[in-house]
């Protein structure tokens, strides 16, 4: 059951922070990645509202090999806030994962794990709901800091809050800007390393691009077959 309100959040958050799960072991066969995504309608600005319309996706690779793909339509539950997005999005994402055909080995979020105000973002509390391991992939950090790495893909830069170490600024690509990658459930920084490296042929992993894709296929194939009122 996902939270509903502020209040409810922050203390399941808090509580989740104080958790130490298993670490995942990473299986010795072909390693089965999953992505989910969700959508906003295009040009929307701000923080939004309950009831907003939103398009979620979620695929599952293996190796080279896209194994399944969801697509869904539905309804954000909240606003967004920051360091509340669970609020907004954790159940539209909760509900795809659960679509796919099978589960993941690991799962990819487009959210932050330990960088966080209580150090439970998103991509550690839907792993947690989902009995996953998660791996957090953004464009920024939340609240932490760090130097960019070298431009070589695969090189690492820590990103810290204070002197703790909540993730890293990894290079999948030379020449183009390094992504956040944020251990999430039961994954440390270097497992999630390991993870985005090995499923990143572009900047972006590809489970998470190709959920990306087909989110926003969606939408523009509904925007164009029912374009809003204005």
């Amino acid at each position: 059951m996902w939270p509903r309100d502020a209040e409810e959040l922050t203390a399941h958050q808090r509580r989740l922070a104080a958790v130490t799960p298993a670490p995942w072991q990473r299986p010795a066969t072909e390693l089965g990645v999953g992505g989910c995504w969700v959508c906003s309608p295009r040009g929307h600005m701000g923080p939004g509202r309950a009831g907003d319309p939103a398009w979620t996706a979620a695929v599952l690779q293996c190796g080279d090999r896209l194994v399944d793909r969801q697509v869904r339509t539905g309804f954000t539950d909240a606003p967004y806030v920051p360091g509340l997005l669970a609020l907004r999005i954790g159940r539209l994402l909760d509900e795809i994962v659960r679509t796919l055909s099978r589960a993941p080995d690991v799962l990819l979020v487009d959210a932050t794990g330990r960088d966080h105000p209580r150090r439970a973002g998103l991509a550690l509390q839907l792993g947690a709901e989902l009995d996953l391991p998660t791996v957090g992939v953004t464009h920024r950090p939340l609240r932490a800091e760090g130097e960019w790495p070298p431009d070589v893909r695969g090189a690492v830069g820590p990103v810290r809050i204070g002197g703790e170490v909540v993730a890293g600024w990894v290079r999948t690509r030379a020449g183009a800007r390094p992504l956040v990658v944020h251990p999430g459930w039961r994954t440390d920084l270097e497992t999630a390393v390991d993870v985005v490296l090995g499923s990143s042929r572009r900047r972006t992993p590809e489970p998470l691009r190709l959920a990306r894709q087909a989110a926003r296929s969606a939408r523009s194939h509904d925007e164009q077959t029912h374009p809003p009122i204005r």
